[in-house]
């Protein structure tokens, strides 16, 4: 029989454990996707929002954007996934931070690996970060999926939200039609 001191020594152990086992992201959450919003975010079926962790798609209105958003769509709409965290686990839109899993595939790393994706860490999840940039460098050297497009697309893909179109081609009725369409939103 344990001594009580013994005892408490091994219930605080596997109390330990199970942290930290549930804290490495070996224990992860299953739920059927919704709802695909594009190339790397997701609606869950209790209404909550992923983004994908370690990678980066094009944004609506960049090129290959609904070449992304299908590839997302093929993969987990209407599938059931599984959920892993990192150290970070929402951002600061609220979106849960995962890793996702749709059967036996790694979703964020086929996204990667056939060029639908960009390699793109945030610390402090950078769990797959060194694997994600070696795919994406395979992808880039078979000019897979979005590395086939011409250099300034890819730059404008790169840029995402910040990308403004270079001014010098603009004429007058260009400007003209911009600030028309700012008085009109």
């Amino acid at each position: 029989m344990l001594s009580c001191k013994r005892w408490y020594t091994v219930l605080f152990a596997a109390l330990v454990l199970s942290v930290s086992i549930v804290n490495s992201g070996v224990f992860a959450d299953e739920f059927y996707v919704s709802r695909v919003i594009d190339g790397d975010t997701v609606v869950l079926e209790n209404g909550e929002h992923v983004r994908y962790i370690g990678i980066d798609t094009p944004e609506k209105g960049r090129p290959y954007y609904s070449e992304a958003k299908r590839q997302n769509e093929k993969l987990v709409r209407g599938r059931k996934v599984r959920l892993e965290y990192d150290a970070g686990k929402v951002d600061r839109y609220g979106r849960a931070l995962a890793y996702v899993y749709a059967g036996d595939k790694f979703v964020n790393e086929e996204l990667v690996r056939n060029g639908y994706a960009l390699a793109y860490t945030v610390p402090p999840n950078v769990k797959f970060a060194k694997r994600f940039v070696s795919l994406q460098e395979e992808a880039m050297a078979q000019r897979m999926g979005l590395w086939g497009l011409k250099p300034s697309d890819i730059d404008i893909i790169k840029a995402g939200r910040n990308y403004k179109p270079p001014e010098e081609n603009k004429t007058i009725w260009d400007y003209i039609l911009h600030k028309l369409r700012q008085l009109f939103r």
